[in-house]
């Protein structure tokens, strides 16, 4: 089928998007490629499309089991057979899905990249027909990345098996020294960078210097109509917000990676469909949910990063019409942002430390684990071995990159059944134990493929269905689990914590105290871009973020913050840059009193020139020293 029936066909499309369309022939063509698309612009079209054109099988590498789940949900309900392997699945149900991807008909088989070093995966991989291989937030390969993993150095050994096989790696933010590398990394055979501008010239972004962040969010909301999204830093934020919106009268909630799955997905659909206005959220929303009629997007707190801002703030306006990215700052948030950082490197004796208590607190003996998973109440283990909360996360975090381990968080698995004997030993079971008879009738009915397949379930409905309680069906399902009729796993909401090696002694647990210190650099390096961007009031917000990936020769957005103070002073751009560049020379070589400096422009008007000097003044580029003589500030 061609490209452009396919679209049709399954996104109900006529016409692909800027430079999908090049990203998708570089596919087909075999080609590896690294697509750069900025939030919102179509990247997962990017790497269906071509798989779904040739024979065979799609890997796709994904770091969050969230987005995973999204797509292979997505994708389902286009009836496009997809399917996703993640912490939490037991041995037997893994087996399955690769069964299935061998012998069956799965298109996308979507998989975290600490997956891609078992035996288990390694094996079945051989034997794949595979198409083509897609590595989604492509970023993480690279130390330079906002968020590195060091699983994600192992994707390219998926090559030896499949040499053939074309890479594309796709990423909505990358600085060009992380464009170079994720080629490097991914052993491309020749550079192949496709990127459309990150520019998004109907989004007005503003930094506004608020200490009643709360009332300044009130006036906002008053004045921009429509769906908003606010981000802040923390859970309890999240609802503090949320509240104090609803008691102004405006339709708000909140939203964190702490609830269960059914209240996420319900705040998200009523949200979605306006039913709710206003969601406060952590940075777990926005993963996957592409609403595009968001017209405000609100951060209480500084980002980490500017690729992690340019990220959230780009869930605005993806409808093309106008919308606003609001950063509120006061000066003790630049203080905060300091302490995170600094919180997020413990001591290299803390991380060990918590290592040893993990394998005690789990009771786990050198030399297992591998590959295991454990359910991890953080605050429990924090309180049991005396440690705060955010220094257990953090160290986490780190053996994380150290690829020790992995923390999936808030991972939320639905319960699972499978029949374990054969339809004829059922009914069998059925005859002589009548009060199980239809009890067993209604899962039958209720859900398809239990004989083949782990199939999931929801105890509620079922007790609905029976007139009975959650609690009865729950030990129906253990009890003919105990009997070995079926296999019953019962669902999860706890982080899930996975071995990626045994279980080590403490002494056999490095930790390079050269990558402790080069990641300690890059954080602190991008801490500086997000505070300067905070900070400057002389220069285009947009073109702090275009310049920060890469971007050159661009011009003035005109509707930041900067640019509408730059716009009143009805001077247009080629005189301003011309007076501004004049005074800088001027003033670099010697201090002068202003008329001084005044007489010595060329090429524009007095009372022109004198708006320049103004604004260069209060916004902190030029400054009158004790002697009234002007000086250029660096």
């Amino acid at each position: 089928m061609d490209i452009h029936q396919i679209l049709l066909k399954y996104w109900g499309h006529k016409a692909f998007r800027p430079l999908q369309e090049d990203i998708i022939n570089a596919a087909l063509n075999g080609k590896d490629t690294l697509a750069l698309l900025p939030t919102g612009g179509g990247k997962s079209i990017c790497f269906q499309i071509p798989a779904l054109a040739k024979e065979g099988i799609c890997i796709v590498v994904s770091p969050l089991i969230a987005l995973m789940k999204d797509q292979v949900q997505n994708l389902v309900k286009r009836n496009i057979k997809a399917v996703a392997i993640y912490s939490g699945m037991t041995k037997r149900e893994i087996d399955i899905t690769l069964d299935n991807c061998i012998y069956g008909n799965i298109k996308f088989l979507y998989i975290s990249p600490e997956r891609i070093e078992t035996e288990i995966f390694k094996e079945r991989y051989k034997k794949m027909n595979v198409n083509i291989i897609a590595i989604d937030e492509s970023h993480c390969i690279s130390q330079w990345g906002y968020d590195f993993r060091p699983s994600y150095l192992n994707i390219a050994s998926l090559r030896e098996q499949h040499p053939n096989v074309p890479f594309l790696a796709l990423t909505a933010t990358a600085t060009p020294e992380v464009v170079i590398d994720i080629q490097e990394k991914l052993k491309f055979k020749t550079e192949n960078a496709l990127q459309k501008s990150f520019e998004r010239t109907n989004l007005s972004y503003a930094v506004l210097y608020e200490e009643n962040k709360l009332n300044r969010i009130l006036k906002i909301l008053k004045n921009v109509p429509g769906t908003s999204v606010i981000y802040v830093r923390s859970r309890k934020k999240t609802k503090e917000v949320a509240l104090f919106l609803l008691k102004n009268g405006i339709s708000a909630d909140f939203y964190h990676a702490g609830l269960s799955n059914e209240e996420r997905t319900l705040k998200q659909s009523n949200w979605i469909n306006n039913i709710t206005r206003v969601i406060v959220s952590t940075n777990a929303f926005g993963m996957g949910i592409d609403k595009p009629d968001v017209r405000s997007v609100i951060h209480i707190d500084l980002p980490d990063s500017l690729e992690a801002y340019f990220q959230e703030a780009g869930r605005g306006g993806r409808d093309e019409e106008k919308a606003y990215a609001i950063l509120l700052f006061e000066e003790a948030d630049r203080i905060d942002l300091e302490k995170r950082i600094v919180n997020s490197f413990p001591e290299i004796k803390v991380i060990k430390k918590v290592y040893q208590s993990l394998a005690n607190y789990f009771q786990i003996p050198i030399g297992s684990a591998l590959n295991e998973s454990y359910s991890l109440n953080i605050i429990q283990f924090s309180e049991q071995y005396n440690l705060q909360v955010y220094v257990v996360y953090n160290c986490l975090k780190f053996l994380e990159k150290e690829a020790y381990l992995i923390l999936s968080e808030s991972n939320y698995n639905a319960s699972r059944v499978k029949f374990e004997v054969v339809k004829e030993e059922l009914y069998e079971f059925q005859v002589k134990n009548n009060k199980f008879d239809l009890f067993i009738k209604t899962i039958l009915r209720s859900y398809t493929g239990l004989f083949e397949n782990f199939s999931k379930i929801d105890e509620f409905e079922i007790a609905k269905r029976m007139k009975t309680t959650k609690d009865k069906v729950v030990k129906a399902l253990q009890y003919l689990d105990n009997l070995e009729l079926i296999s019953y796993l019962e669902q999860t909401t706890q982080p899930q914590l996975t071995y990626l090696t045994e279980r080590l002694d403490i002494k056999d647990v490095k930790i390079s105290a050269k990558h402790y210190h080069d990641r300690k650099e890059i954080a602190i390096k991008k801490m500086e871009s997000v505070i300067y961007f905070a900070t400057v009031k002389h220069k285009c917000r947009s073109e702090i973020l275009l310049n920060y990936f890469g971007e050159k020769d661009i011009y003035r957005c005109g509707v930041c913050d900067v640019c509408l103070e730059r716009n009143k002073l009805d001077l247009s751009d080629i005189e301003f840059s011309s007076v501004s560049d004049q005074v800088k020379k001027i003033v670099q070589e010697e201090q002068l009193p202003i008329t001084d400096v005044i007489n010595k422009i060329t090429g524009v008007r007095d009372d022109k020139t004198i708006k320049v000097i103004q604004w260069l003044m209060e916004n902190d580029k030029l400054i009158s020293n004790k002697k009234n003589l002007l000086e250029w500030r660096k």
